[in-house]
Order: structure tokens, then sequence, then C-alpha cells
């Protein structure tokens, strides 16, 4: 399992389609460890542009911020699912909670 968190510096952004770099984290979901992590640079942002190109980087979860409707829409349809509404933390300690159930989804800060 591979999860996808948008960054601005170490921690996650708020504004999802903006960030200037993605921690690529590594899951083992049977035992609920992380296995690696990988901080990549996105392409420039275009509506549709990121659900194909975190698809290709074999992403199956994405935990954001804030996150429009339809580019949630858009990464259901290549079966990406998206936590929304999460604080703004480390990449790890992210995991770490939606690993153990404890992961707290706020408000959506992204409303378009």
């Amino acid at each position: 399992m591979k999860i996808a968190i948008p960054l601005a510096g170490e921690k996650l952004t708020m504004h999802f389609g903006h960030c200037a770099s993605f921690a690529l984290i590594d899951v083992n979901p049977e035992d609920k460890s992380i296995t690696g992590r990988n901080d990549v640079t996105p392409p420039p942002h275009e509506p549709g542009v990121l659900p194909r190109w975190l698809a290709e980087q074999g992403v199956s979860m994405i935990i954001a911020g804030g996150m429009g409707r339809r580019a949630q829409e858009l990464f259901a349809e290549r079966d990406i699912r998206v936590f929304v509404g999460a604080p703004s933390d480390t990449p790890e300690a992210l995991v770490g909670q939606y690993l153990s159930g404890t992961l707290q989804s706020g408000v959506n800060a992204c409303d378009h």
C-alpha cells in the first residue's frame, strides 16, 4: 500500500493541488508498519494531471487537508481512496494515526 501526502516543508499542506512535493509512504497493511518514504516533485498543476500521475506512482490512498469535490471524484475513478480534513502534521505521524485508527477528520480546507 502506498499513501501520498501533499507537503509544505515537512508537514501536510492544506491546499492539495498547489503542494511543492508529495511524501509517498510505503505501508505494510498486515502489520500496520511504515516500510519506506520517498519525497517526489509533482508535475505542474493542471486539472486531471495529479490523479493520473499519482496512480502511475502506485498510490492507493491520499491523506489531505483539503481537496475539491471534482478532484476527489477523479481519484475515485482511479481507485485511489481520499481522506480529507487531516491536520497539518508530519507524514509519518499522519500515517501512523491512520493505521491505528486514530486519525481525526476535520473540516475540508478546500471549498471548490
